[in-house]
């Protein structure tokens, strides 16, 4: 399955293709998608287009996106709300089910601590994907965004198999009690 992680930002969007294959993950691609000037709108359709012409070219399964927090500038948290709202319509868009992830959560799932630096972060995403070469800081924190929902991913896979066994054998004692 492959997964895109997307690190919304307006000035920087950071982006992260890897594959999963049981366990084993491998990366695909990363990248940071920029925006220049003043005027917002422009600045979102350049993102929406960057991010549109990753998915065609990745063509994920799976798309996550970091959750955002208000700063102290509300007007800063506002326009990345705006950049998020894209990060969110194009996997949409390509028909993909968008995970959302806390920041914590994703270095909980990554380096095992929801408080780790941003160094943690990146070194535990290159001992998950070796000889990987971040376009980014973003781009490495969209690369975490999309090994958290990978996790989760085979996690929630693993529970539904479990779940599917318990019932099937609930059926099968049932039969056999009758």
């Amino acid at each position: 399955m492959r997964v895109i992680g997307i690190d919304p930002g307006l000035r920087n969007m950071g982006w992260g293709v890897i594959e999963m294959e049981g366990s084993r993950l491998r990366h695909l691609g990363n990248g940071t998608l920029h925006s220049a000037g003043t005027d917002l709108a422009p600045r979102l359709l350049d993102l929406h287009r960057g991010l549109c012409k990753v998915i065609a070219q990745f063509m994920p399964e799976a798309a996550a996106v970091e959750q955002t927090f208000v700063n102290k500038d509300a007007v800063a948290t506002l326009k990345l709300g705006q950049a998020r709202g894209i990060a969110l319509l194009a996997p949409a868009q390509a028909g993909l089910e968008v995970g959302e992830y806390a920041p914590n959560a994703v270095k909980k799932t990554v380096v095992g601590v929801g408080h780790a630096d941003k160094v943690q972060v990146q070194h535990m995403v290159r001992h998950q994907l070796p000889g990987v070469q971040f376009d980014s800081a973003d781009a490495a924190d969209a690369l975490a965004i999309a090994i958290c929902h990978a996790f989760h991913l085979q996690s929630a896979a693993r529970m539904g198999a479990a779940q599917l066994s318990r019932t099937a054998l609930g059926h099968t004692q049932k039969r056999r009690r009758a």
